[in-house]
């Protein structure tokens, strides 16, 4: 009967891994203080929202006013309250974007804070699973005898039994709770590179609207010093504008037209699927991708007298051009005045070309064949300086693509990942 008793108490205790609990403490203080520091930035983030929103709101006031007065571009007057609420919207843009960037500097905070409790909370459970371990690894190597003698009645024992039963299902629900803590801290992290990746661009867009900013108010200086705050003279230059546009369209049209027949008739150039001949999608002319005034923008100021059929990208004045694909040069205008528009157009497979313009400098020539990527010239567009052409906010680039001769949206069909 006894070795019965003692083969059945042997098994039990092999299978249950009879072991003290050790417990360990968290220190209350550390905890609490964590807490409060998050609460007060989760405070500080809600209170930046609420400006945001608040900005979001004057600023949407101001497009409003801005539409209102683009009805009559032709007056002098009507224009300088265009610009004068446009450079309000982009001061409280710039404000916006600043709220916008100390909410996400916040926002890293707090989640830097989440991640050191996240990662504290791992350590501690760690430290009672490994505290578990080593404890069943002792009990499980002691003998048979020692564990029998522990106990004075089988009562205790099954007690002991019960109470390991549960230690049991305690460490395996720490151990789901380490995985289940590693798997939150991983999207934490994740989440606080994306929120620093945001943060990132914010700040260059800060930086772009405050480009903008000093744009608009130095178009504002010199349209005021062109006209000398007249407004025959502010409509002869109009006039002339409406005049130079016209000219410089039908050349293209005309040029474009010409080039191609002569270059299709020379089998140089093909007419087959352009994602199968390699044209799509476009490169960019410049490493900058800031787009200062969008294909048929709305806010675009000369809007009542021609759609603005391009796309205009911020480069520094004297920024290398390259080519968006490999073509033909159809045309290339030089200028020796400030008046003068200076531009290159590019004759590609497919029936597109491409048009860059304010250009500088222009370092090909007519009928020369360039590849993708090959430098045709470089940008300038600042006022007052040579090809910049008339009413230029600021050095940027002036781009157009066109398919079939019809000026269509460059961003269809320029690379997109950057």
């Amino acid at each position: 009967m006894k070795k019965r008793v003692f083969l059945f108490i042997s098994i039990l205790i092999s299978v249950f891994l009879i072991n003290p609990f050790f417990v360990f403490t968290v220190d209350a203080t550390e905890v609490a203080s964590t807490k409060t520091d998050i609460d007060e930035l989760n405070k500080q983030i809600a209170d930046k929202k609420n400006k945001v929103a608040e900005l979001e709101k004057t600023i949407k006031d101001y497009k409003e006013k801005i539409e209102q007065t683009k009805l009559d571009f032709t007056s002098l007057s009507n224009q300088l309250s265009i610009l004068d609420n446009y450079i309000v919207q982009v001061d409280l843009d710039i404000q916006f974007t600043q709220q916008k960037i100390e909410q996400a500097e916040l926002q890293i905070k707090e989640m830097s804070l989440s991640i050191q409790e996240k990662e504290r909370v791992i350590a501690e459970q760690q430290r009672l699973l490994s505290g578990l371990i080593r404890t069943i690894h002792y009990e499980n190597n002691k003998k048979y005898i020692e564990v029998m003698a522990a106990y004075n009645s089988f009562s205790d024992f099954y007690n002991r039994v019960h109470y390991v039963q549960n230690l049991e299902k305690d460490m395996g629900k720490s151990a789901k709770n380490v995985r289940l803590a590693r798997e939150d801290l991983e999207n934490k992290k994740k989440q606080k590179e994306e929120q620093q990746k945001s943060y990132q661009e914010l700040n260059d867009k800060l930086d772009n609207r405050k480009k903008d900013l000093q744009e608009q108010t130095q178009y504002k200086e010199n349209l005021l010093l062109k006209t000398k705050s007249s407004q025959l003279t502010f409509s002869t230059l109009v006039n002339n504008l409406k005049q130079q546009y016209s000219q410089i369209e039908n050349d293209i049209s005309s040029i474009e037209n010409q080039v191609r027949k002569r270059l299709e008739d020379q089998n140089k150039i093909n007419s087959g699927n352009p994602q199968q001949s390699g044209l799509l999608p476009l490169s960019w002319p410049t490493d900058s991708r800031y787009v200062t005034a969008y294909f048929h923008d709305k806010s675009y100021p000369f809007r009542n007298i021609f759609e603005h059929s391009a796309i205009d990208i911020r480069a520094a004045h004297g920024t290398p051009v390259r080519a968006l694909a490999s073509g033909y040069i159809a045309r290339t205008t030089r200028c020796t005045t400030s008046s003068c528009y200076a531009y290159a157009m590019i004759i590609h497979s497919d029936g597109f070309s491409t048009v860059y313009g304010h250009l500088s400098k222009i370092i090909v020539s007519e009928d020369q064949f360039v590849t993708r990527g090959d430098i045709i010239g470089y940008s300038g567009a600042t006022p007052g300086t040579i090809g910049a052409g008339p009413f230029t906010t600021g050095p940027h680039l002036h781009l157009e693509v066109r398919k079939n001769g019809i000026p269509v949206n460059a961003l269809t069909y320029l690379v997109q990942d950057y």
